[in-house]
């Protein structure tokens, strides 16, 4: 059966687009990287209420990239034994009521599982880094002429903050430890991943921030379309459009995907028109670490239910070793 939006399987299997990595590209997320380990690593943590029995529940604040407040749930069971960690990151501007009954329901196969709020997207994570430029709707463009402004600078760090966070607690195996989410949140995942050498296994759903040049021309629904409005309300100035790409270069995870070493499993749907495939391939194409992907030919960008055994069989064999 034909495909019917973006390329052929045949073809998607094959496509591996030029990276756009800038030469200072590894210099910059190196420098990033020393930026972050400036700031102390300091979280605290509340107990909160949920309904559940031999099971933890906290608010957890840490401090991330810049010094901002970030937020986060952690659910654990009750246990004398380490646990193995699981650093969960959710969608653009998709949280509700700190998805605790998502975090708890994982937390209940055996794990330590903490999701980050990005900084500005929830009401605990503080976007404290002010860009010189103005930016349309939503967090696509704030920052994007400067690389050292750009929005997901910054959240690739906290993220990178979030694992170590998770490391540093007492009840937590800091050697088995995974890194998961999607759209926003497999993007995330796979750039801390790339950026952190904790991270034993990395599960992504149709990961979002790759090959912006055809997301920019192929993509007619989602977040990536505020990059269209925001070149079309400049559309005299072809210099800022130029710029503003050459920045998103950084944060591609095309580019980032080389970094990778860990185990990489990602999934995609073959009428996803949010996150392009073609866009999740040229990401998963340049990964050079152990990796496999998972089409669905009749989904777009949800989860697909058959998705959710294999994840759990994943995270069975890489963290549950003993």
């Amino acid at each position: 059966m034909p495909q019917p939006y973006d390329m052929p399987l045949e073809q998607l299997q094959q496509y591996k687009p030029a990276a756009t990595a800038a030469v200072d590209f590894d210099d910059f997320w190196e420098d990033t990287l020393q930026e972050l380990h400036t700031v102390p690593l300091i979280y605290e943590r509340h107990e909160i209420s949920y309904p559940v029995k031999s099971m933890k529940v906290y608010q957890v604040f840490f401090k991330g990239f810049n010094n901002a407040q970030i937020e986060a749930v952690l659910a654990m069971p009750i246990t004398d034994t380490p646990l193995p960690g699981i650093i969960e990151f959710h969608g653009y501007n998709w949280v509700s009521d700190r998805d605790t009954h998502d975090v708890v329901n994982l937390a209940l196969k055996g794990y330590a599982v903490m999701r980050m709020f990005c900084r500005g997207q929830y009401a605990g994570s503080i976007d404290n880094v002010i860009s010189s430029n103005g930016h349309v709707a939503g967090w696509m463009t704030k920052g994007i002429q400067n690389k050292y402004e750009y929005y997901y600078r910054a959240v690739y760090m906290d993220a990178v903050r979030a694992i170590d966070i998770l490391a540093a607690m007492p009840e937590v195996d800091a050697s088995h430890i995974a890194v998961t989410g999607g759209s926003q949140g497999g993007a995330i995942t796979l750039a801390a991943a790339a950026l952190s050498s904790v991270p034993i296994v990395a599960v992504a759903d149709h990961p979002y921030l790759s090959h912006f040049e055809r997301a920019i021309d192929t993509t007619p629904n989602g977040p990536y379309y505020e990059l269209n409005e925001y070149f079309r309300r400049y559309s005299g100035r072809p210099d800022l459009e130029e710029n503003a790409k050459k920045t998103l270069s950084y944060f591609d995870m095309m580019n980032l995907a080389p970094r990778i070493t860990c185990y990489t499993w990602i999934t995609i749907g073959l009428i996803d028109d949010i996150t392009p495939p073609s866009t999740v391939f040229a990401a998963y194409n340049h990964l050079q670490c152990k990796k496999d992907i998972a089409v669905y030919r009749y989904y777009g960008h949800d989860q697909v239910p058959a998705s959710i055994p294999v994840r759990l069989q994943i995270f069975m064999d890489y963290l549950q070793t003993t």
